[in-house]
């Protein structure tokens, strides 16, 4: 074998040595890029549920914040309804509790009217009886009380109850003749109608 042949396979063994030396030193670069590059992509999946996590806490926020928005909304409706159902309440009551105040004054006011247009010699005794009269007739202005005493005028069903009809040439159709007893209202709220007697009804 020759020196150039010699030189040859030195040269080619030379060549393979480096050749795989380079290969070897490619791996290793690869597996450290791969190495330093895992970190980088195992973070980003953990960014990805970090961000997914946080919307969906924000989320579960909102919709307790509309639950919440809702409920008081529905308990505001029910308070202001149960407050105008109590001013209701009251603003009925007072007139009726009034009108049954008054009922039990009207027998008084009926007897006392009588004893006034009873015929008497003793003057003070009628003075009294008329003095009574009148105050009681002031109180009851004063609580927006009217006396209904239609005589003359038109019959009103819903003022007056017709006891009895009678026919008499100097009155009109459909006229009350005479008061038996005279009624009371309050408003427009009749607390007593009026005993008539109608004429040419």
């Amino acid at each position: 074998m020759s020196n150039e042949d010699i030189k040859d396979e030195k040269t080619g063994e030379n060549s393979e040595e480096k050749t795989s030396q380079k290969e070897e030193t490619a791996e290793v670069v690869n597996e450290t890029e791969a190495t330093e590059e895992a970190p980088e992509t195992e973070e980003v999946p953990e960014e990805e549920d970090e961000l997914t996590l946080l919307k969906k806490e924000n989320d579960e926020i909102i919709k307790e914040l509309a639950d919440l928005k809702d409920k008081y909304q529905r308990l505001a409706a029910e308070y202001d309804n149960f407050r105008k159902r109590t001013q209701k309440e009251k603003a009925e009551i007072y007139p009726d509790a009034m009108v049954t105040a008054i009922k039990e004054f009207l027998p008084m006011a009926d007897n006392f009217e009588r004893a006034a247009g009873a015929e008497t010699t003793d003057e003070k005794y009628k003075s009294g009886v008329m003095m009574i009269q009148n105050q009681l007739s002031d109180a009851f202005k004063k609580l927006g009380v009217e006396v209904i005493d239609p005589k003359g005028e038109e019959f009103n069903p819903e003022l007056e109850d017709a006891v009895t009809q009678i026919v008499d040439e100097n009155l009109g159709d459909n006229v009350v003749a005479e008061v038996y007893q005279k009624g009371y209202k309050r408003g427009d709220k009749v607390i007593r109608p009026a005993m008539v007697a109608v004429a040419n009804c």
